[in-house]
Order: structure tokens, then sequence, then C-alpha cells
């Protein structure tokens, strides 16, 4: 009877050891692709992006609603607002932690030698969590390379899991200036970029370095005012499809290799939005997507601009 057991055990421990190594790393809930970062960590590239959620309360309705649907990718940023948002909903999600991505953004208030690690333990408490898979250095001005010197020290102390940055397409300058002065190199760059500003040129210079991009405004954004999703082409693959402007547009952003966070508080549309891997483009209708890049944006604030922005923003904490 023990050699029965011994035996049936022996041959349990195999399968379940055969089903683990069958397991792909790189596919997630919801069959949501993991990409690889350039320290070897795995991020969902599909998320829920919470810019212009109006309060906390949205937001974890929308954070909760997402994690239901399949979500494991949520942004967000101390200039949102919305972080406490977010901290509960993952908190009261009933999936581990481990099984989340939290993105987070510094402002540059925030930056400086001695100054930032405060701020990255006061995001901390504010998303209730004892690290961060993802931060960012928000915008490309005030002293983001003294923000990213305290931010090597959070991933060394095991707050911080991966550095990225944010909108360092301002000027060649900002994003040689952090290549060269960072010893814990940026795996993250989040940029505009839908079909209409395709972020060619910005994309081939970060991928020598094994930067990956994700994709802020995937669908255009607000100031859009919705071209994008009235485009007589993307209309028309969508109708072939049987799948809405939008579902298209994100299903390009996946094929193209790059990551979306697509905001929404309507449950409709936050379901809609992850309904893209049970299909894919084909080739030729991936050549009609990249045939639509203008090099377009809808947000064109000059450097001084987004200064002047920082200095007149109130950050709450």
């Amino acid at each position: 009877m023990k050699k029965y057991l011994f035996s049936l055990g022996v041959i349990l421990a195999s399968i379940f050891q055969a089903a683990a190594s069958d397991a792909n790393p790189y596919v997630g809930t919801a069959n949501v692709p993991n990409v690889q970062l350039n320290n070897g960590i795995l991020m969902p590239r599909f998320g829920l992006g919470t810019f212009l959620q109006p309060n906390d309360s949205v937001c974890y309705n929308s954070v909760s609603t997402a994690l239901k649907a399949g979500y494991r990718h949520i942004d967000t940023a101390h200039a949102y607002g919305d972080e406490r948002g977010v901290g509960l909903a993952v908190k009261e999600s009933g999936i581990p932690r481990n099984e989340i991505w939290i993105t987070s953004k510094l402002w540059p208030s925030e930056y400086g030698e001695g100054k930032t690690l405060a701020a990255i333990d006061r995001m901390l408490e504010r998303l209730n969590t004892d690290y961060i898979d993802l931060l960012y250095v928000h915008q490309p001005v005030g002293d983001f390379v003294g923000a990213w010197k305290d931010m090597e020290k959070a991933v060394a102390m095991g707050k911080v899991r991966a550095l990225g940055i944010s909108n360092f397409d301002a000027n060649d300058e900002v994003f040689q200036r952090i290549m060269r002065e960072s010893t814990v190199k940026p795996a993250v760059l989040q940029i505009e970029c839908h079909p209409y500003a395709q972020r060619v040129e910005m994309r081939e210079k970060v991928r020598p370095y094994g930067i990956h991009v994700t994709s802020w405004f995937p669908l255009g954004g607000a100031m859009s005012q919705g071209a994008l999703l009235r485009d007589p082409e993307i209309m028309k693959i969508a109708e072939a499809h049987g799948k809405t402007p939008a579902q298209i547009i994100l299903r390009w952003h996946i094929q193209e290799g790059l990551s979306a966070i697509p905001g929404a508080t309507n449950p409709d549309y936050i379901n809609e939005n992850i309904g893209i891997f049970d299909f894919e483009l084909t080739d030729g209708e991936m050549q009609t997507m990249r045939s639509l890049n203008k090099e377009t944006r809808f947000f064109n604030m000059t450097l001084p601009q987004v200064e002047e922005m920082v200095r007149n923003y109130p950050l709450a904490d």
C-alpha cells in the first residue's frame, strides 16, 4: 500500500510539474500578453489608466470593475489624485497582490535626491501596498536626475521593482541625460501613441536599450474628439471582425508590440476594451493601420509649457 501511495505521489508530482512547465509565462489572465522588461520582470501589456478619474470613489469602482474583467495592470499617478482608490480596490479584490501590476508616477515637485525617497514612502501609504511594480518620473522637468538616484535606492530596498520615464520624448537632451546619468536604466517609456501618432522615431530610439513603450491616449484621448473611432478605415476593419473601432485600435497596439492603458469609468467600456484577445488583425489590416500614421499628437505642450503647468498644478497628498 505504501509503495502504491508513493508511486501515485510521484505520478501526481510529475503531472503537476509538467503542467507548470507547459504554462506560458508570457500569457496572463484574460489572455493578456506579458512582456519581459530589460530587468527580467514580466509586465502585463494591457491595463486600465486612471487619468481623469474624478475622485477616489469613482476610481475604486473603475478599478474593481477592471479587476473582475481580468485586468491585472493598473496605471495611476500622484498627480491623478486617485491612488487611494486604486489601493483600496486592489486590497478588496481578493486577488493576491503579486498578481496585480501597479504603476504610478512621481510629480516634479517630489524630485530631488533625499526628497524623492520620502515621496515614495507617502505613495506606498496612499496605495496601501509594500511595493510599486513600476515607478515613473512623470515629466522631464526639474531635478529628475536627483529623483532617479532615490528611485534607484528604492529598487535596492525592495520598494520598487522597475523604473520608467514618462513623456521623455520632449527632446533628445532629456532622454540622453537620463540614460547617461542612470545606473538602473529605464525599463519603460510611456508616451502618447496611437494610429495617428505612431511615434516611429522615438520607438526606434529606445529599442537598442531594451526599453518597452507603453501608449497613453491609446485611443486618442478626449482632445481627439473621437477622431480615430470615426476613421473610415478603422470602422471598415471593425465591421469585418464584428468588433468596435476601439477594440481594433487597441488590438493594433498589442500586435505592434506596444502596451496600452486605455482609461474608462463606464463599466461597459472597461469590459469592451479588454475584449481584444480573441482575434487577430491580418497582415494587410496591420499595414492599413500603419498607413494612417500622420505623427499627429493631440497633446502638444512644449517643454516650457510643461514647466509652467507643473508650477501651477495643485498636488494633493
